[in-house]
């Protein structure tokens, strides 16, 4: 076997059904689309949501909150995060950038420092936000903090 003589299996192809070709066909006239209405003219696209006048789902649920555009989001490394690197890698001093070769972040997102964990080694620190508790115990254990 080799590939001038493949072929589909049997009855697997079939002829694409051609449609508005003439009454013979059996598919002529209205082109399988029915008679009159919005759906049988060309052009037509339903509205995403539409539900056929119905009030649309969308529109029928409460909405609440505020998402402010201004927000920041960042990145969270907890302080186990930063002992583990620490400890594997040999370091004193983390930054953002051997955050992102370590894999813990990526670059694109500002990086904030929490307090899950325990921080045994002298670190200084370096990142864009800190939360209280993460400067608190940073410091605690004699290191040193340095905010982006």
């Amino acid at each position: 076997m080799d590939l001038s003589n493949l072929k589909p299996a049997a009855g697997s192809v079939q002829k694409k059904t051609r449609i508005g070709r003439g009454a013979g066909s059996g598919k002529g006239g209205t082109s399988t689309r029915g008679h009159k209405g919005a759906k049988s003219r060309s052009g037509y696209s339903r509205k995403i949501g539409f539900e056929g006048g119905q009030m649309p789902l969308q529109r029928r649920l409460p909405k609440f909150g505020f998402k402010p555009l201004t927000r920041t989001e960042y990145k969270a490394v907890n302080l186990v995060d930063l002992e583990n690197l620490a400890n594997s890698a040999n370091l004193e001093k983390i930054g953002v950038a051997e955050l992102i070769a370590a894999g813990v972040v990526n670059g694109k997102q500002p990086v904030k420092i929490l307090a899950n964990g325990k921080l045994t080694k002298k670190l200084t620190v370096e990142a864009n936000a800190f939360s209280a508790a993460a400067e608190k115990a940073i410091v605690e254990a004699g290191g040193s903090i340095n905010k982006i």
